[in-house]
């Protein structure tokens, strides 16, 4: 039987294969260095003659945003890893039946593991990255391996040390290092997103520029939606040396935009109260619209006859009314135009309020005053979160009431939409998310990765970042419940290296010393639920799905959405529970490699199922 691969996407040679699709002749087989195996290359030469009339040797001048490492970035982005996410139940608020994912480990590395369980499945990306201030952390990412080198170093090696630097000014690539972070994060970003998804991006003016560039880059300049100010702050900083930045920015990118619009959002009281009822019109209330416009039309100049008997020869001048005559007089006899109180005014529309959209245009500018600020930010967070240090208190936290916002521009309630957030620190993108289901009843789902960042000052109940915004999740859930609300809990996962020993990828370097290790390529601090995990990400399957654990002929057996997936690790397997299993005709089936009580009832495995289940996948580990 087949055995999983049990590493994330080699998505240079998926982008390959969909050259070899279109243009055949450019693609050939070269032996991989490193693993000895066959792997699709290439031949860019022929490439260039099936693209162009007229071959022009060297780099060409075109509009794009380059900088050092860039390549390298790109390759770092398209070279598969070999780890996994392992559940962690206890730091877990309801984990079999929660639909919600938090996720602790290195958010490109996460990226690449859930290219498959969430291809094309998310909604909306909100991100707040670390901004390039001189002062901020960013992600230090190895770009210095090739990507044989980088699948055995993510497989077997050690962590590569600590992944987070401090990105000064007075670093010669202090601009080149943040767009590296960024752009392979981007280039994994979209592929998760459904075709009509939307990412939005807070940034400051540092990088705004160059953002916008990298995603242009990545999504296409067709598909720039819009640059969204927020107003940050609620007064001046008087101690500015230059001005006071009240403002943040935050772009929007969709994955195609004519596919994607955005929702309207609810009318304002402040708008609502624009509408009376002057006259007692059973219509109900309304408001008077100029009939005025400054547009030429040739049937808009015609004088009109006031009730109190003023006539009014016509527009005033430089204007024309904005109806024909024959348009005019139909309303008049709807009593749809409003002379003013004495019935001596200039005439205007009357547009009914019940007549409307229920909803309003989204706007690009953001006032502090419908968002929040980062003090209502902050003072957020402290209440859901209880630090023993004010130093840990973070200054860039963003106001719930802003990702709010986005989110019901993007997401509808009855969608079941996946929200995520690979920047996710302290979880306002989550809390948003829960407290939005909260007020229209909504299905959202939310998955946050954090990576492990240690707190200035480590405190009793949290270490880390990714700490403090579980710990902010646990009290809103809990306020949540209090409340008689019903809301989801989380599953938490951490990435970790592949649950399979240094052996299942590197089997050339096995020697005869290391046989008897090699008989199980299983770690053995890896439990049941860890490699179940691990085939659910190998396969592609969404990691939320209901879970049940079922004792059957003293084996453990794990059923994935009930016949989705069917799973018994143990060792001892014997044909009667092959074929026992064989009966619920699932869609997948998976054992330990060397689960099996003989080699002879492994080799009947595929047999058993041809017979019984003859649809059922069957792979191993």
């Amino acid at each position: 039987m087949d055995k999983l691969k049990m590493h994330s996407p080699d998505l240079s040679q998926d982008n390959i294969a969909k050259i070899r699709e279109l243009f055949p002749g450019c693609v050939t087989e070269t032996r991989d260095e490193t693993t000895g195996k066959l792997r699709l290359s290439v031949d860019f030469d022929q490439l260039k003659q099936e693209l162009s009339n007229d071959i022009v040797e060297g780099p060409q001048e075109r509009y794009r945003l380059d900088w050092p490492g860039k390549r390298e970035a790109l390759a770092t982005a398209n070279a598969p890893i070999g780890k996994t996410l392992r559940p962690v139940r206890d730091q877990s608020v309801d984990f079999d039946t929660s639909d919600n994912l938090l996720i602790e480990g290195d958010n490109l590395e996460v990226l690449k593991v859930l290219q498959e369980s969430y291809l094309g499945r998310v909604k909306l990306i909100y991100i707040d990255p670390p901004y390039n201030t001189g002062r901020d952390f960013i992600y230090d990412d190895d770009y210095s391996t090739e990507t044989g080198d980088y699948l055995r170093q993510s497989g077997q090696a050690e962590e590569l040390g600590n992944r987070l630097i401090a990105n000064t000014e007075a670093n010669g690539r202090f601009h080149s290092d943040w767009l590296s972070m960024m752009y392979p994060r981007l280039r994994l970003a979209k592929n998760l997103l459904a075709d009509d998804g939307v990412l939005f991006i807070s940034i400051d003016d540092n990088e705004v520029d160059s953002l916008r560039k990298i995603g242009c880059e990545v999504f296409g300049d067709m598909n720039f939606v819009a640059t969204i100010i927020w107003q940050k702050v609620y007064a001046p900083k008087n101690s500015a040396k230059w001005f006071s930045e009240d403002h943040d920015f935050v772009l929007v990118f969709a994955k195609n935009r004519q596919a994607w619009f955005p929702n309207q959002l609810p009318r304002t009281e402040e708008m609502a109260a624009r509408y009376k009822n002057l006259d007692d019109d059973p219509r109900g209330p309304w408001k008077a619209e100029n009939m005025t416009a400054r547009n030429p039309y040739d049937a808009g100049v015609y004088p009109v006859e006031t009730p109190s008997g003023r006539r009014i020869s016509g527009p005033p001048t430089g204007t024309y009314w904005r109806i024909s005559k024959e348009k005019f007089l139909a309303l008049e006899a709807d009593n749809r135009i409003w002379w003013g109180k004495d019935g001596n005014n200039t005439p205007a529309v009357k547009k009914f309020l019940s007549e409307v959209s229920s909803g309003r245009t989204p706007q690009t500018l953001w006032s502090y005053k419908e968002v929040g600020h980062t003090q209502d930010a902050k003072k957020t967070l402290l209440k859901y979160v209880p630090f023993e240090n004010t130093e840990n208190v973070l200054n860039s936290v963003k106001p719930v009431e802003l990702v709010q916002r986005i989110v019901q521009l993007a997401t509808k309630p009855d969608e079941n939409a996946i929200v995520m957030d690979f920047f996710s620190g302290s979880a306002p993108t989550a809390h948003a998310v829960l407290e939005q289901n909260r007020i229209d009843g909504g299905n959202r789902r939310f998955i946050g990765v954090q990576i492990a960042e240690p707190l200035p000052i480590p405190e009793d109940r949290m270490k880390t970042i990714f700490d403090m915004g579980r710990m902010r999740l646990l009290s809103v859930i809990e306020e949540f419940k209090a409340q008689g609300k019903n809301t989801k809990g989380f599953r938490v996962f951490k990435l970790d290296n592949s649950n399979m020993k240094d052996i299942y990828y590197r089997p050339d370097e096995l020697s005869q010393g290391d046989l008897l290790e090699a008989v199980d390529n299983v770690k053995s601090d890896r439990t049941p639920e860890d490699l179940l995990f691990q085939v659910l990400v190998d396969w592609g399957v969404d990691l939320t799905l209901p879970i049940r654990r079922e004792t059957l002929q003293d084996k453990t057996v794990f059923f994935v959405d009930d016949n989705a997936l069917v799973a018994c690790f143990d060792s001892g397997v014997t044909e009667d529970l092959v074929k026992e299993l064989a009966k619920h005709e699932p869609l997948r089936v998976v054992f330990r490699d060397n689960g099996f009580v003989s080699d002879a009832v492994k080799i009947n495995v595929e047999q058993i199922f041809r017979q019984l289940s003859p649809s059922t996948e069957v792979r191993s580990l």
